[in-house]
């Protein structure tokens, strides 16, 4: 809470909340933000915190705190704020009582991030209702959150001027939609905030603090955990699962004879003397891309051309590398029609996308730090990232439907779709 504190001093309101039955309030505010995250993954909140990260304890608590500010306690309606204010708001300064009345009145909501201006303010645009996008002004967050980001938070308003509460959540784009998709149920459910009254909407919002902490948590629990990785699939649709198939050369048969029968194969196309990029058979070949949802992982030659294989003679074995079980099977059979006899039963080392990724880190941490000042670091990065980014302009990507960003910028209704879709990226 020390972001919160620093703008308004809370200290004696969270010291009186331990008295009845603000105490016990409390108690059953942090176990609605917190319980079904522990149930769904059969988790303490000590466990939770180990996975996520201890700095999150707070952050949560804070979350729980500033909804039982917004709440009536039946069945005489008391409010913690109302009540605190009316005992000790002598004790407080005016700003600090003008805070809380301010906070009393929130309700915690989803936002979209743009118009960062790096520890001066930000504009916020509400995903859950239909209200006028607002500007906070805002220090500390701003010099983390970029455009588009999505967050979980209470905007205050003071003076005709907004802000932030302390607590905030910031929501990856999987968690975003599913705090979405939670209030698109309550919506066809006849309780979602799209179709209600203002006043109402609030009502419900209101009622609705631990959706958000608990989605967060299982969203971010789910990256945290141990061996979690995103759902990757190759451009057929596939699961990306690495496969290094090698064909061990026939007893006589020598290297040269070999690179001359993939040379004239089709669908290689030679990188060196040893090696081949064996480029994606036709698109009426191959599985369609939206075989399977999920993030897709496409390597493709400088001019866009698809690769389905690798392809390498290294001493007297013949090694190919795809990234799925269906491509393991299609080469297998396509590199014994070329070869023939000159090749032996090949066998394949498998490794899934978490493995590789162990693997890789594994690799990382044993390797030295290369040498490279750090502004042309950054150009060789910048570079990268533009040629990827531009050649993706014009590549089928399974989340526009199989369509390419530049085709589909050219109506409105695909600009809108390109335009989330740059978002998430």
């Amino acid at each position: 809470m020390s972001r919160l504190k620093s703008a308004h001093d809370l200290s004696r309101l969270m010291k009186y909340m331990k008295r009845a039955p603000w105490d016990e309030m409390m108690d059953e505010m942090l176990v609605a933000h917190l319980g079904p995250a522990c149930d769904a993954t059969d988790l303490e909140p000590d466990d939770i915190f180990d996975i996520i990260g201890d700095h999150w304890e707070a952050q949560l608590w804070g979350c729980a705190f500033e909804d039982l500010l917004t709440q009536e306690l039946e069945p005489e309606d008391l409010n913690l704020v109302d009540e605190y204010l009316k005992r000790r708001g002598w004790n407080e300064k005016a700003p600090n009582k003008t805070y809380m009345r301010a906070l009393r009145d929130t309700v915690m909501s989803l936002y979209e991030v743009s118009e960062v201006i790096p520890g001066q303010s930000m504009t916020l645009r509400d995903l859950l209702r239909d209200v006028a996008p607002v500007t906070v002004r805002e220090h500390s967050a701003t010099q983390t959150l970029v455009n588009w980001d999505k967050i979980a938070a209470r905007v205050i308003e003071i003076n005709g001027r907004h802000g932030i509460s302390g607590a905030l959540l910031p929501f990856s784009a999987d968690g975003a939609e599913r705090v979405i998709e939670a209030f698109s149920q309550l919506e066809d459910d006849g309780l979602g905030t799209g179709g209600l009254a203002p006043s109402e909407a609030k009502g419900l919002l209101q009622a609705s603090g631990p959706i958000f902490t608990n989605i967060w948590l299982l969203d971010s629990l789910g990256k945290a955990m141990p061996g979690s990785v995103p759902d990757m699939v190759n451009a057929d649709g596939d699961d990306l699962v690495f496969h290094r198939i090698v064909f061990p050369l026939a007893k006589g048969v020598i290297g040269k004879s070999v690179v001359r029968r993939l040379n004239a194969a089709q669908w290689l196309e030679p990188a060196s003397d040893t090696f081949w990029n064996w480029l994606a058979p036709l698109a009426k070949n191959r599985k369609s891309q939206t075989a399977k949802s999920g993030q897709a992982f496409v390597t493709t030659m400088d001019d866009g051309t698809p690769v389905f294989a690798n392809v390498e003679l290294s001493g007297r074995k013949l090694i190919v590398e795809v990234n799925s079980a269906a491509r393991a099977e299609q080469a297998i059979a396509q590199v014994s029609e070329w070869l023939g006899g000159c090749v032996s039963t090949p066998m394949t080392e498998i490794r899934t996308l978490a493995q590789f990724m162990a693997d890789d880190a594994a690799r990382a941490s044993q390797e030295e730090q290369l040498d490279i000042p750090p502004d042309e670091m950054e150009r060789i990065v910048h570079e990268m990232l533009t040629r990827e980014y531009t050649k993706t302009l014009d590549e089928a990507v399974p989340a526009l439907g199989n369509k390419t960003p530049r085709a589909l910028a050219g109506t409105k209704a695909g600009q809108a779709k390109v335009a989330d879709w740059l978002k998430n990226i």
